[in-house]
Formats: structure tokens, sequence, C-alpha cells
């Protein structure tokens, strides 16, 4: 696995350990590229305050602690500073405006959490449903998100949790992926999942994207040093076989994603 671009800090309320002990392990699993994406700070109204992301007077020390990192380690390894993003239509111009006076964000990775604006409704993904409406409605908040032309690849992408009409499920998830296909981002296939033994990664949805020819990415999903190791990898490659998926092994960052 030559590069990562979904790891996890303390600040997210929900990963452990410090900054270089993920990169003294990514450099023992022979990484090349490691990008740390933390769950983004947003500013949300009314004083909701989220307890599963970073807190928005976080978010420098964030940047400059990776920064600190790569005067360490920049001839080891290259490390990269990204953010884990839910598109919120609501709060998406002034989170992009929050990063604009944050410079040092390299990238970012659309993963769609909760419906809405989170402090709407708070209607996690993993919550179960049968129900067609909420899956359908998870996948127009993430094309939605995917029409900003903002994001690097889409993480996760089969987290929503459907105990359904497997024929309803495989209808919803493939417009999701031919919106990936139409605006050129790469589908995440996510090792934390696997390492959890979750829902996802669903057979069904990566036997839909194989249909539709995505271009798929790798994800550690990193909320602990330990889990930086590559111990899946050939279970996941033989995934990406199985459907005959594009893997993707490194991926060029979008200069422009802020203007």
């Amino acid at each position: 696995m030559k590069a990562n671009y979904h790891t996890h800090t303390y600040r997210c309320h929900h990963a452990w350990g410090s900054e270089w002990e993920y990169v003294e392990k990514a450099i023992e699993a022979g990484i090349e590229i490691f990008g740390f994406a933390d769950h983004t700070p947003y500013i949300f109204p009314e004083g909701y305050r989220s307890k599963s992301r970073m807190l928005p007077e976080k978010l420098p020390h964030y940047i400059e602690t990776i920064d600190r990192l790569r005067g360490i380690y920049g001839d080891r390894i290259e490390l990269l500073c990204g953010l884990e993003t839910e598109y919120y239509p609501k709060l998406f111009d002034q989170y992009l405006e929050m990063l604009r006076q944050n410079p040092g964000v390299q990238y970012l990775i659309l993963s769609q959490h909760y419906y809405d604006n989170e402090y709407e409704t708070r209607a996690h993904m993993r919550t179960p449903t049968e129900e067609e409406a909420p899956l359908a409605k998870y996948a127009d908040q993430l094309i939605a998100g995917m029409e900003t032309e903002r994001f690097l690849y889409v993480g996760h992408p089969d987290v929503r949790l459907f105990l359904g009409d497997p024929a309803i499920y495989k209808k919803q998830m493939r417009r999701i992926c031919r919106a990936a296909n139409k605006h050129g981002l790469p589908l995440e296939i996510n090792m934390l999942g696997y390492r959890a033994g979750s829902h996802y990664p669903n057979p069904l949805f990566w036997e839909v994207a194989g249909e539709e020819n995505c271009t798929a990415v790798i994800g550690i999903d990193a909320h602990k040093p330990a889990d930086v190791h590559l111990k899946e990898e050939s279970e996941i490659r033989k995934m990406v076989k199985k459907y005959g998926l594009k893997l993707v092994e490194e991926l060029p960052l979008k200069q422009d994603f802020l203007k």
C-alpha cells in the first residue's frame, strides 16, 4: 500500500495516540504517503457542539502539528494534512471560509455520517432502516456533496446500514456510483469496517461499483496507531479483483479545491 489518506487524531474525541506514533507505524508498514484526515470541525448554530469531531478552535494546532512532523520525518515519508468532511448544505459556505482562514489543509474526504446538517436531526448513517426514503436521502446528500467539486474522494460510501430489499439498495447505490464517475471521484474501501467486522465494506455495493466501472481507493481509517498495519490489505485486494474494480494507489491533490 503506497498511500493512505484516512487517519484520525485524538481531537475527534474517539481516537487515541499521538501523531508521531501514527507516522512511525506508517513508516514501519512501508507506506510512502500518509495523510491525516480527522473529523472536520464545523461551526454550528444554536450552541450545538459535536462530541465526535474536532472543535473549530483546535484546527490551527492540527495543521501546525502535521507541518512540524514534516520537518522531522520529511526525508522518510510524505505527510499530508486533510479533513474528513460531511456535506452540510446550510453550513458549507461558512465551512469553506473557515478553511481559507486556516491555510494548510490539502484535501477533503467526503464522508456522510449524518443527514441534513447534523444539529437538526442527529440521524446517523449506521441507524438501520428497511425503508427506501432514508436510503435515497443519503444518496441525495452524498451526490450533492460530490457536485461541489471540493473533494478528493468519497469515504466509506457503503456506510448506510440498509436491511431492506437488495434491489432497492442496489438502485440507490448505483446513483452514487454513477455520480462518482461523473465527478471523477474514487470510492473508498474502508479498512476500519473490515477490521471491525461491520456491515461495510458491503459486497452488494461493490458489486454495483464494479458493474459501473468505478475507481476505488483503500483507506485505513485509523483511530489508533495500532490500526496502521496492512494485515487486511490482501483480503481487500481480493475483493477489488472479484468485483473488477479499478484501484488507484496514489491520488493527485486538487490544488484549487478551496477557490
